[in-house]
């Protein structure tokens, strides 16, 4: 159906896409030499039938301009040339995985999704151990790789697959129209996602995701609990056999994990599930995450990580990972020719979050200077005596945390929330008097830092007293990462330029000429678009509808 709207602002070769994909013929058809085996079928993106979400986590819109300019990513090169290339995409306000990810399918920032970090706080929760809601309430929600049951009783993680199963500790309790229910992170998550909108309104369709935690991110299920299909079980923590370490510790090690990922697209290109065990239909919408690139990007500049000036130009480690993600791009794309399938598949590169600092220059490592703050205070416990910092044996998610403590994230931000709720004022007094980078400051004392709380917090992230939102939010200036860890050189989470502003290309093979588009956007327009290209109603996602989500320029009207 025609969007004048849409239409008005098209340019040719985009015109001429649309048209086809709202099955309207055009004269380009008759000169299209089709891709790979599908050579001489003609132009065959009338209709997109499926979606491919790729996100290279660490992706800076710099890092894509520079390797399509200087094609040393060929693969992502040539979808760009079928392509819209969106060079001011960013976060929605926070860029740790968790927000980042249900910005994409969800359409929503954490206002709406109510995902602010993998490791947060809910003042409604009771402990995993209460199953009567009778106790106190507020408890530190931990969903990562201790999520799964390899974890139990602070457990070795020497499955892939990170057990089989839940982690009962790990599962925290809520009262529900007076039932008391444990909360799995399908019931964390606020909103639905893309996938249950594609599986409750297109008959038949087949959902899939790929991602770094094998339990943690059972939240992609939505609400329902079982939105994807085909959820692949991998968990980049646990303990590889061959090295007897983790998938993190080194980049190239990193891209063994990634592989699993990149067999489980092809499996499913394929028609099988992720395992290649069975037989199953091509998803509809499916995809994966890449963290090789990260990894590399969090690596000391010492040892070859990271970047070597403020221009993005990568260091060894992080033109390596950009090569290897584009090759596994490559794979997936080329799978899809074998199959016939290209020409009918939309794909989406972007990524959750950035890193940050690129520049190693402005680097900043004072160690975790606002916990020590507010502990020195007595806004937390002097002591560390909160949240799951408090566990009998050390280990998280060993269901022996404290309740009602309130808790403090820190990464490149701080996200806090008080134990006592009426200090708030006094709270942000008392880190206005710190700015400074010299101790006790907490670095925040720049142009580009900031501290959120009160009613402009609450527009932008909602109200804490509902129980989710953090109360305060500390934004320092880029650069900083509260740690002292020699571990790692950047971060992500928060709102600094370097792990906001993100690679964001969509990839339509009825487009013949490269096109960019400068406007600034967010990746929360990444789910509305999917549904638009599935001639599906964006406000099936009830953030979409909540917030007002557009979908991507170009991608506005219906098909």
């Amino acid at each position: 159906m025609e969007n004048r709207r849409m239409w008005s602002h098209l340019g040719a070769a985009v015109a001429s896409a649309v048209l086809a994909m709202a099955g309207v013929p055009s004269a380009a058809q008759a000169s299209d030499i089709g891709h790979g085996p599908e050579r001489g079928h003609g132009h065959d993106a009338k209709d997109v039938k499926r979606v491919l979400l790729i996100s290279i986590d660490g992706l800076h819109e710099q890092d894509l301009a520079r390797c399509v300019g200087a094609n040393t990513c060929p693969n992502l090169a040539v979808l760009a040339q079928s392509g819209i290339t969106y060079t001011e995409a960013h976060t929605p306000g926070l860029s740790d995985s968790f927000p980042g990810l249900a910005a994409l399918v969800t359409g929503g920032s954490p206002k709406t999704a109510g995902l602010f970090y993998d490791v947060s706080y809910d003042r409604t929760l009771y402990a995993p151990s209460d199953a009567n809601c009778t106790g106190k309430q507020g408890w530190n929600v931990v969903f990562d790789e201790t999520t799964g049951i390899d974890a139990e009783n602070g457990g070795a993680l020497i499955h892939l697959n990170g057990g089989g199963a839940f982690n009962p500790q790990a599962i925290p309790h809520a009262l529900v129209d007076g039932v008391c229910k444990p909360v799995y992170p399908h019931n964390y998550v606020k909103t639905n996602t893309i996938f249950e909108v594609v599986k409750q309104h297109m008959p038949n369709a087949r959902t899939a995701w790929a991602d770094k935690h094998a339990w943690g991110y059972d939240w992609v299920n939505g609400p329902s609990g079982h939105g994807v299909d085909d959820l692949a079980r991998t968990e980049i923590n646990s303990i590889d056999p061959a090295t007897n370490s983790d998938y993190t510790d080194v980049y190239t090690h990193t891209e063994k994990f990634d592989d699993y990922h990149v067999q489980a697209i092809l499996n499913e290109i394929d028609g099988k599930d992720s395992t290649g065990a069975a037989s199953a239909a091509v998803p509809t919408v499916f995809g994966t995450n890449f963290q090789t690139l990260s990894v590399a990007q969090k690596a000391p500049v010492a040892k070859g990580g990271g970047y070597l000036d403020a221009a993005f130009t990568p260091g060894p480690q992080v033109s390596a990972a950009i090569a290897y993600a584009d090759a596994a791009v490559g794979r997936m794309v080329a799978e899809l020719k074998q199959r016939n399938l290209f020409s009918s598949t939309a794909i989406i590169v972007t990524a959750k979050h950035g890193q940050s600092p690129t520049d190693h220059t402005k680097l900043v490592k004072n160690g975790d200077t606002l916990t020590a703050l507010l502990e020195a205070n007595n806004y937390l416990d002097a002591n560390g005596n909160f949240g799951q910092n408090a566990t009998t044996s050390g280990n998280l998610n060993d269901g022996t945390g404290l309740v009602g403590t309130g808790f403090v994230q820190t990464d490149d931000v701080g996200l806090v929330w008080l134990r006592d709720r009426s200090q708030r004022d006094a709270v942000v007094a008392t880190l206005k008097a710190n700015l400074g980078c010299n101790a006790p400051g907490i670095c925040a004392d720049g142009p580009q830092a900031y501290i959120l709380s009160g009613p402009a917090l609450a527009r932008r992230f909602g109200d804490p007293a509902l129980g989710r939102t953090p109360d305060i939010v500390v934004q320092p200036n880029p650069g900083v990462i509260y740690s002292s860890s020699k571990k790692k050189d950047e971060e992500h989470g928060g709102n600094a330029p370097d792990d906001s502003h993100l690679g964001l290309l969509v990839s339509l093979p009825g487009i013949r000429h490269a096109r960019t588009i400068a406007a600034r956007v967010e990746t929360t327009q990444v789910a509305p678009t999917i549904l638009r290209l599935l001639d599906l109603k964006p406000g099936w996602l009830h953030a979409v509808e909540r917030e007002g989500t557009q979908a991507l320029p170009e991608f506005e009207g219906e098909r």
